[in-house]
């Protein structure tokens, strides 16, 4: 695994749980409000952790830990995901994933191996907008498909949008809504302008805007009209 980062405890990473946190490096998307720049430009990239040390800490803190965040730069990515994946599954822990949703087969890889309790993905806009947003290849079908498999997976999962005024918001918001089904949780939260891959500072949402945006308010009626659970996370 091409681990770039890891934090030893978190409290609000994994719903519920007590989580360490370990961050891949590489991501094939790069969205504008990314805050990780670190682990997505090549030229930003620290040295390697070693992959055997995070494990030997995680197996000696798995009876204060009760799970574990994948997350990035982009996981699905990482050629030995599913290997690493299940030696933290075999060590008792929860494990989380985080994605964008750009590669399916990965993603069936996870699931059909087990190698996850709970999925997070990124919705990045709506889909007419996906790769002028992320500034990438991604295909349609793709997200699509990611979605349709977490959806089916028979596991704990959410979708999320992080929302930058300057990027995505009124109406681009609210075309979300086609993405999403009966009984799916989806987050909005806002951007974290203190570092991000382009220099967005000086744009900065409070979140009382945002609640009383009329895209936000029109997407959570929506919501409640096909019980979907939208929710804000500060």
């Amino acid at each position: 695994m091409k681990i770039g980062g890891f934090q030893k405890f978190s409290l609000l990473d994994y719903p519920g749980e007590l989580s360490a946190i370990v961050f891949t490096q590489g991501c094939n998307f790069r969205c504008p409000y990314c805050h990780n720049p670190e682990l997505v430009l090549p030229e930003l990239y620290s040295p390697l952790l070693n992959t055997e040390k995070v494990l030997r800490f995680l197996y000696r803190r798995r009876k204060k830990l009760s799970a574990l965040v994948v997350t990035g730069g982009e996981p699905t990515l990482q050629e030995d995901l599913v290997p690493f994946l299940k030696l933290l599954k075999a060590m008792r822990y929860k494990v989380k994933l985080d994605t964008n949703g750009a590669h399916p087969d990965v993603l069936a890889q996870v699931i059909y191996a087990g190698a996850a309790d709970y999925i997070a993905m990124d919705i990045k806009a709506p889909l007419p907008l996906y790769q002028k947003l992320t500034r990438s290849r991604v295909k349609q079908e793709d997200i699509i498909r990611s979605m349709e498999l977490i959806r089916l997976s028979g596991l704990d999962y959410e979708f999320r949008t992080t929302v930058a005024p300057e990027i995505l918001f009124g109406d681009d918001l609210f075309d979300i809504h086609q993405l999403l089904n009966q009984g799916d949780r989806y987050y909005i939260q806002p951007c974290h302008y203190s570092t991000t891959l382009d220099d967005l500072k000086g744009h900065e949402l409070p979140e009382t805007d945002l609640k009383q945006n009329m895209e936000y308010q029109r997407l959570q009626d929506w919501a409640e009209k096909h019980r979907v659970k939208i929710e804000l996370r500060g």
